[in-house]
This record gives structure tokens, sequence and C-alpha cells, in this order.
């Protein structure tokens, strides 16, 4: 992916950092380390590094930096904990890169209405640890600790999803400083609106294209009465993917149900050390509830899964036996990568209407294996959502070219499925001809919503659309 040319004289950068160094100081960075570290995620796009990083502190602040970078043309990249897999933080025209994480405030904690705000920079993993001594819990859990205001901007979901929502349903309302450095504030504490436009869903997914996110209202939940996981292996992968949907289908309330091929349980077995595993196409799970809710849940699901050729079931008894189970599929990632020397991989993110799952994942297995290139599956299949982990050398043409003509054809199968191309990772940089095909003439209403927004194209240029 090539760098476009500047649309900024190194001249007027040189302007703004000299007007923002009295009030940030050494909050500003120039080295080439920082901004290396600051011009690529968890991806295999490469790096394009900003021409600056800096770390405010508060929204206004933020609003100190995009009012100048306004007034200069400057492209901003918003960053947050760097773990995004669509080259959302690639500079693409250079650049300020604003780097959110000192921003890591939890303003205020509402037991009582079970709702939170916190400050963009907040990670997940922070946020529960606050929230679990008033029986609460944020429950959209990507895998990655990633920050709250990353989260928001991706849309992220994760291993909750299919009992919680994803961040659409989670956020409440936002703090956003728009492409001119104006701070706008969206939403309430109400649990319900119909007050104008819903501008808080337009800023949550838009992948910092339309402003940045610096707080951030969050619905909570109670903590589960009682939590029970289990793994449980079946003796093919449409076993398991049909006892998904028959799962699903009779509304069996799980918390989670996470889908594992053969190829990915032997990487997670071989990265995570787990022992007792079998390398065989396998369901994790996890009951909320009380004793009783879950006891039925537990009964129903087994009876599904045995008519589905599912083996005995492997209960997680004990917080720490649970936090290894859901350690080993947070890191599948980075296992199905340790997979080949020196790989990298192209995280597929497609999702289907339920009743289309087993024909998608089935269609992009074997797909994959007339690429000889190794490809586990995970996915949150409760919500039909999948990655297709296509594994490739990065120096070797043949498998590169392979690895992306494989990730078009599970994007194209999903589409005919009534899919979509991104369930949760975005579009960035990456995906976004598959936008096109995805969205036809809507993408220029988005158009036409990003020129309105930010006219001088400053905001994450590059991503999402091609302005």
């Amino acid at each position: 992916m090539n760098r476009v040319t500047r649309p900024f004289h190194p001249s007027d950068l040189q302007a703004m950092v000299n007007e923002l160094a009295p009030l940030f100081g050494d909050r500003i960075h120039l080295s080439q380390a920082v901004r290396n570290q600051h011009g690529q995620g968890e991806d295999s796009y490469g790096c394009m590094a900003p021409d600056v990083v800096i770390y405010p502190f508060c929204t206004e602040e933020v609003a100190q930096i995009l009012e100048m970078c306004h007034r200069f043309s400057i492209p901003v990249i918003p960053y947050g904990t760097g773990t995004s897999v669509e080259g959302h933080l690639l500079a693409l025209q250079g650049g300020v890169c604003i780097d959110l994480s000192e921003m890591d405030q939890i303003i205020e904690i509402n037991p009582q209405d079970m709702d939170c705000r916190v400050q963009a920079g907040v990670t997940r993993e922070e946020l529960n640890k606050a929230l679990r001594y008033d029986g609460l819990f944020f429950p959209i859990d990507p895998g990655a600790n990633a920050s709250i205001g990353g989260m928001a901007s991706t849309r992220a979901s994760g291993t909750n999803a299919v009992r919680y929502g994803t961040m659409r349903e989670a956020v409440m309302g936002l703090t956003v400083v728009t492409p001119s450095g104006e701070i706008i504030r969206t939403g309430t504490r109400a649990r319900k609106s119909a007050a104008g436009y819903d501008l808080t869903r337009m800023y949550v997914g838009a992948e910092g294209t339309l402003g940045i996110i610096t707080e951030v209202q969050l619905r909570l939940h109670p903590i589960p009465e009682q939590i029970r996981s289990a793994v449980c292996t079946f003796e093919s992968l449409q076993g398991a993917v049909h006892t998904v949907i028959d799962a699903m289908q009779a509304a069996i309330p799980i918390a989670r149900i996470e889908l594992l091929n053969s190829l990915q349980m032997k990487a997670c077995i071989r990265y995570s050390k787990l022992t007792g595993f079998d390398e065989a196409p396998t369901l994790f799970l996890e009951f909320h509830g009380s004793p009783e809710g879950v006891k039925e849940q537990v009964g129903l699901f087994e009876e599904i899964a045995d008519g589905h050729g599912g083996q005995q079931f492997r209960w997680a008894e004990t917080t720490e036996e649970r936090s290894v189970l859901w350690e080993a599929r947070h890191k599948a990632y980075f296992a199905a990568q340790a997979l080949k020397p020196r790989a990298k991989a192209i995280t597929t993110d497609v999702c289907v209407p339920i009743s289309r799952l087993a024909d998608c994942i089935l269609a992009a297995e074997k797909a994959a294996l007339e690429t000889g290139l190794p490809c586990p599956i995970v996915g949150h299949v409760g919500d039909g959502n999948f990655h297709l982990l296509i594994v490739f050398d990065p120096e070797n043409r043949d498998e590169l070219h392979a690895a992306r003509d494989l990730s078009a054809t599970v994007v194209e199968l999903a589409l005919t499925m009534g899919g979509t191309c991104t369930g949760e990772h975005g579009i960035g940089s990456g995906k976004k001809a598959y936008l096109r095909a995805e969205q036809g003439n809507a993408l220029e209403v988005m158009a036409t919503l990003k020129r309105a927004l930010d006219p001088k194209n400053i905001m994450n240029p590059g991503k999402v659309l091609d302005i």
C-alpha cells in the first residue's frame, strides 16, 4: 500500500509544532522510533509512520490540536492501543498521530443506573477492574485489551456479543471533537431517546474519519450469579456449526459460543501449551445466569450437541481455569501466525445470517484448502461472524497474491449469502473495495456526510472512503 503525496507543506507542519510546543512540551514526539510505533497496527500492511505524535490529557487539548491541524490542513490519525487489524493507523498522507492513551480516567460510575463515563484511553480490562467492586461489568470483549475509544470507533464486538451485543448497543453517548476543533456531546444517560438525529450511532463505527471520540458513556451489566465455561469437541466441523445454528434457533441465551476448527485448535494447543485438548473442531462455551438458569441452558445445549456428534464436555470449574481457556481463545490470532515462520495473517471478518453460517464456513474452508496455505478458522459464530485467518509469507509474492485472492473469495461468499465483509474489525484502508461491493450507491451518501463534516479531509484520510 503506497503513501500518497502529503497534502501539506513541511513548513506548515513545523509551524504547527512550534505553536503547540509551549502547551505540550515533551508530549510531542518527533523521533523515528515513536513515529514507527504509531504507524502500524496488528495487521499485514506494514508501517507508514506519521510525521509527529502528540499525547493529549483531555478533550480540550484534543480540540487545540485539531483546530491547528484544520487551520494548516494537516491530516490526523487517532491512536488508542494499536490493536486494529485493517490498516486504520497507516499515515497514508503523513500528518499528526493523536495518541489518546494518557486520557485514561474513569470519570464516573453510576451503580444504580448501571452506566459509566470514561475517557477514550481507558482499556476494557482497566474498566472491568474498577467495576467489579460494584458488582458490574462491561461485556464487550474483542480479545485484545483495546481502548474504549478505539472500540467505539471500530464498532467492536467479540466473544460476548451473542448475549450482550456490540459497541453499537453498549454506547449511550459520546464526547467528540470535530475536525475544526469544536467539542460536541451526543446522547444522554437515559436508556432511550427519540431526540433528533442519532449522532452517537454515526460516530460509533466511523473509524476516526468524522471526528475524535474523547469520552464514552457506557451501558453496564450486573456480574452474573453463576458463570460456567466448557469446551466441546466434534467429529466434524459441520456438526459443530449446526450445533451453533440449532442452539441459536432454540433461543438458548448463551453468553459466549466460539468455534475453532481442527487447525486452529492445533495452533492454540501449541501456542498456549494447552493439555488434554484434541486437535478437532471445537466449541468454547460460556453460560451466565442463576444456578437453575445455567443448569437449564447447559442441559438444552448438551442435548443439541449430542445430536450433531458432540463429544464429552470439558468444564472449567474455577475462575483460573476459565481464564486459561479464554486466554487461549484470545491468542488465537498469534497462535495462527506461529504456524508458519515469519508469517503474517489476513484476518477475514465476514458475518452472515445464522441460517447460512454452515454454508459459508464450509465453502471458505474448502477454498482455503485449495490454496495450500494454513488457514485456521475461529469465530464468534453465535451471531454469524467468523474469521478465516490466512497465514502467508509476506516475502513470497505467490503466497501474498493467493492470500489476497482467498480473502476476496471469502467476502464474495458472504455477500452472496446476504452477509457483510466485516462483522467487527471495520473497513480501515484494507477493505474499501469490499465496502463498495457491499453498499453500492449508499457509499455516495457516506461520502456526502464525510465531505460535509470534514471538508478538508483531514480526519484519518484514506480510511473507509476515498474522498
